[in-house]
């Protein structure tokens, strides 16, 4: 009569072993109901497709309040004001990290595709995008957000 295993005898790859600890119950755990871990390269993934998303936005909107000015010039005015507003500048300085950090993280792509090395050195080139996106950011308030910051401090 054959056993639970199959009609084959069991070979020595098919012996019964002891229970032990077993190497893949040491792995990290998984949030429940995704296949992602959380690394460096799902966070810069993620990013890459939301501020993608976001530039988009950004530019079907200036679409529709550019094609505004042919319709009604008046109006098209009224929202151009709307646009010199302290909340419209923290805006345009969140496009500017997105434009930024998006286009640096997309030549981090590239080179990991097209460099042979590319895959090898990918968590140490995210961390270069990072840093060198901070220190632009850095340098990118005051320019951005100078008008607003005098509008509602004062010059």
């Amino acid at each position: 009569m054959p056993r639970a295993g199959g009609p084959y005898p069991a070979g020595p790859d098919r012996q019964h072993k002891p229970a032990g600890p077993n190497p893949r119950s040491r792995r990290t755990s998984v949030p429940a109901g995704t296949l992602y871990r959380g690394r460096e390269g799902m966070w810069s993934w993620v990013a890459h497709r939301v501020t993608g998303v976001l530039i988009f936005f950004f530019l079907f909107v200036h679409v529709l309040d550019t094609a505004l000015v042919r319709v009604s010039p008046e109006d098209y005015d009224k929202v151009v004001a709307t646009y010199k507003t302290p909340i419209v500048a923290l805006l345009e300085y969140g496009l500017v990290a997105a434009i930024l950090f998006h286009a640096l993280n997309g030549l981090r792509v590239i080179a990991v595709d097209f460099w042979s090395k590319g895959p090898r050195y990918q968590k140490q080139m995210l961390w270069s995008v990072v840093g060198l996106w901070a220190v632009l950011m850095l340098g990118a308030i005051y320019p951005v957000l100078g008008h607003a910051a005098r509008e509602l401090f004062g010059s």
